[in-house]
């Protein structure tokens, strides 16, 4: 039986380390990890091997050869191209002889059984058998549910906290039958996961999942490289390191120098011909390479070497990583998370700061306080993306320096000469990080199209409306005067979609940023009559007959925010009484915390309640989202008000179909049931919600948080478009909101928030699920258990905090109050 190992990635994520050597390539415990793996092989009975290379393929096939030294006979298939995970086996197929065979990963440290997982698939007559692991963190693998016999129900390829519905991970570890390649096409990029086990699945085939107990590790981060010879070294992996173990936990290879008076404090490893000189204190987890010198006074903890490298007197490191050929001088300090590539030179008294990467054959000069990343010049943090784009506090965590890098990143992700609308809020903070943000895309000869201040849908009207690539959007974080969020628009104006943020991830973190030549500097344009065209179109979109005719009174509270940039123009058009209210900006508050928000629409219904309006609306600062207020001047919460509109909507249209996320109360199914219109069911995400709003039959979607999409106009959350269509169904169907309100059922919809450790969230999933047993179970976003009386759980792990949230929905408010409570115990005891 032949094993296949796929050796082609390059570990983009590990740069400036894969910078110029395959991930395949890099040490752990002074050996490359493939070679664990092919000495894992070996131990199982594994004699022949297939490498599939193409990633710097030759430096793989130099290094191994023909495996003599390993006691195995290595073959190798070059990929032309990347061909997928499916695709380079399919390449290596010639070299199989049609036989089972075995397929594992060339960057991945195991000791996993593999006697056992052969054993496995035999005795259960697989086609394929997926090597599974149980990881805490399962957003970076493909995940699976398998039934008692170990039969696969489902997975999912990386998904996003709202999809995990395990925390059992594809460990990328295959045992195959040979016919199974008949199903990957030759020459193309194919993916296991993605494209050829669900068809497998689809079409019944006896797919199985292994369980493993032993040590199984994705090295595909610094974090995970560094956790990787930790694990190693304290005995987590059944891999024994070359050497002698002088001591517990202290491992010396041949031909390695220690002087009696050097500190070691194991766990740790030196070695071969590496010298470590008296005085030199070596503490835990730290790792050094071949022939490193190790000068007195020099201290290192959790500190992996690689070959070759001077360590001079007085320096220290921690938790860092330096690459081979580098000199590190005398008194030079090396923080934590920090990278330093091959072939450097770190000078004397030079300070490298937490998470800096050097690439290799840079120069820090002595003296030199290094917190940024030498790549060309710039530097590379991890970013903060959540649920309202990139968000932190202004000058602290968002200052102008960070969102040229972002900017500078989400450049590089576009074509150079496309164009982007930028727009902001009326704070001076967001129009300081704009004018960052339009220098950043035009010296990456990006055009830019400046709205300046405006609200939020008119941004992204004007960007879908316009030959705009994309758009970014600054604006005070809702709620937090002291904060900013920076929002990314896609071409249709909409949220970045999950795939498009992680590809922006991956460039912000590599920090490699395109710069325009001279004459490339882009333009930037203020386009003009913006407003004016998103009235017009706005106007002729929406159904406005008989709202002259209904002789309607209006109080809006503009909230002091870019909405009294619009209002103003629209409401002119419109034939309605209208008494507005904060309609002016307001630079020095342009947000309000929830105090002020509460009495700002106290006294927005007193006004509808005193002038006798038809009802009231407060705009959010930005103009995304409203507030309604009936005509008796009491607040409508916003998921009430959710249920009020599309009562409007679905009672006019008869017909159609509404997308709504998954948290909302299934209310809405009655009426829109009582209408004669559909609903899709989607996730919170709103990049989600708007795709589902595109959708040809689409009539209305909402996010229950007083965001409503209006398709017919926008597939985006407009709150000024929300607001006309309500006043034309206001107009026509001659009742009040408190009327509608009335007639729609009370829902009973309670929600609770469980703290929940980051490493425990795949668990709670899993044990969700166990827990709903022959219930249904919905996996539109988290895991939504559904009880035989249609009472549900829905339980939803946060993806920027260590919290998972429930909804619970019962007939009345005491089983949906017991309901929480119970589920609220299962995820509390599945996270400690």
């Amino acid at each position: 039986m032949k094993a296949v190992v796929m050796a082609g990635g390059e570990g983009t994520r590990l740069r400036p380390m894969t910078a110029n050597q395959p991930k395949p390539l890099l040490p752990v415990v002074n050996k490359p990890i493939m070679e664990h793996v092919l000495r894992l092989l070996k131990r199982h009975g594994f004699t022949e091997t297939v490498v599939t290379v193409q990633f710097l393929a030759a430096l793989v096939r130099n290094y191994f050869g023909d495996g003599e030294e390993i006691g195995m006979a290595l073959s190798y298939a070059t990929e032309e191209m990347p061909l997928g995970t499916a695709g380079s086996v399919k390449n290596a197929q010639d070299a199989l002889r049609d036989e089972r065979f075995l397929v594992i990963s060339g960057d991945a440290l195991t000791d996993i059984d593999l006697t056992d997982l052969v054993r496995f698939h035999k005795e259960n007559g697989a086609l394929v058998t997926i090597g599974l692991k149980r990881v805490p963190n399962p957003l970076e693998f493909g995940i699976i549910i398998i039934d008692d016999d170990g039969r696969v129900q489902r997975f999912l390829e990386k998904p996003t906290w709202g999809q995990v519905f395990s925390d059992t991970a594809n460990t990328g570890i295959y045992v195959m039958e040979p016919e199974v390649l008949d199903h990957v096409a030759a020459g193309e990029s194919v993916d296991w996961s993605g494209d050829v086990f669900p068809k497998l699945l689809a079409e019944g085939a006896p797919l199985y999942g292994y369980v493993a107990d032993g040590y199984w590790e994705d090295v595909g981060t610094h974090e995970s490289y560094l956790k990787a010879q930790a694990d190693m070294l304290s005995g987590k992996v059944d891999i024994e390191p070359d050497g002698f173990e002088v001591s517990p936990g202290v491992w010396v290879a041949e031909g390695a120098e220690v002087d009696s008076e050097a500190v070691l404090k194991g766990p740790l490893y030196i070695g071969d011909y590496a010298k470590v000189e008296a005085g030199a204190e070596l503490r835990e987890y730290t790792v050094l390479g071949s022939n490193v010198v190790v000068k007195e006074g020099a201290f290192l903890h959790r500190a992996v070497v690689h070959d070759n490298v001077f360590i001079g007197p007085s320096t220290n490191l921690r938790g860092c990583v330096v690459g081979k050929n580098t000199d590190v001088m005398a008194g030079a300090r090396i923080e934590e998370g920090a990278v330093i590539g091959d072939e450097c030179v770190i000078e004397s008294e030079a300070y490298v700061s937490s998470d800096v990467k050097v690439y290799p054959f840079k120069t820090i000069e002595a003296g030199a306080v290094v917190n940024t990343s030498v790549i060309w010049e710039s530097r590379g943090q991890r970013t903060l993306f959540g649920p309202r784009g990139v968000s932190g506090l202004i000058n602290v965590e968002i200052t102008p320096e960070l969102a040229v890098r972002l900017a500078s990143a989400y450049a590089t992700t576009l074509k150079k000469g496309a164009s982007v609308t930028a727009s902001r809020d009326a704070s001076r903070a967001a129009r300081t990080l704009n004018r960052a943000v339009q220098s950043a895309l035009t010296a990456s000869a990006i055009n830019v199209q400046d709205l300046e201040a405006c609200p939020v849908p008119v941004a992204r009207y004007e960007t879908a409306r316009e030959d705009s690539v994309g758009g970014i959007v600054i604006r005070t974080t809702p709620g937090d005067s002291q904060g900013v969020d920076i929002v990314f628009l896609d071409d249709q104006g909409a949220d970045l979609s999950q795939s498009a943020q992680r590809k922006l991830e991956r460039v912000f973190g590599r920090q490699e940023y395109r710069r325009a030549f001279p004459g490339e500097i882009a333009e930037l344009s203020y386009p003009s009559r913006v407003v004016e065209t998103y009235v017009r179109d706005l106007q002729s979109c929406v159904n406005m007959r008989g709202v002259r005719e209904a002789g309607l009174k209006i109080v809006i509270d503009c909230a002091g925010g870019t909405a009294s940039l619009v209002l103003p123009q629209l409401l002119g058009r419109l034939g309605v009484e209208v008494l507005t209210v904060n309609n002016r900006l307001d630079e020095v508050s342009p947000t309000e915390t929830l105090a002020e928000r509460m009495r700002d629409l106290q006294r927005l219904g007193e006004l509808v309640s005193s002038s006798r309006a038809a009802f009231g609306v407060r705009f959010d600062p930005v103009g995304e989202r409203i507030s309604l207020v009936n005509e008796n001047g009491e607040l409508i919460s916003d998921d009430r008000g959710l249920l009020v509109v599309l009562d409007l909507v679905a009672s006019e249209r008869r017909g159609g179909r509404v997308a709504l996320p998954v948290t909302t109360t299934r209310v809405a199914e009655q009426v829109c049931r009582f209408h004669g219109v559909q609903v899709e069911w989607t996730s919170t995400s709103q990049d989600v919600l708007t795709k589902a709003a595109t959708a040809e039959d689409s009539i209305f979607a909402g996010d229950g948080r007083g965001g409503f999409i209006i398709p017919e106009f926008s597939p985006t959350v407009d709150g000024i478009a929300a607001f006309i269509r309500m006043l034309g169904l206001v107009a026509r169907t001659r009742l009040t909101l408190s009327q509608i309100d009335h007639r729609i059922p009370e829902a009973h919809l309670l929600k609770r928030s469980v703290p929940t450790p980051w490493a425990a969230k795949g668990s709670v999933m899993r044990h969700v699920v166990e827990a709903a047993g022959d219930r249904v179970v919905d996996t539109t976003d988290g895991v939504r258990v559904i009880e035989d009386d249609a009472s549900w759980i829905l339980v939803l792990p946060d993806p920027a905090e260590a919290v998972t949230h429930l909804w619970a929905e019962g007939a009345d408010r005491d089983s949906a109050q017991d309901l929480l409570q119970d589920w609220a115990r299962v995820v509390e005891s599945a996270g400690t």
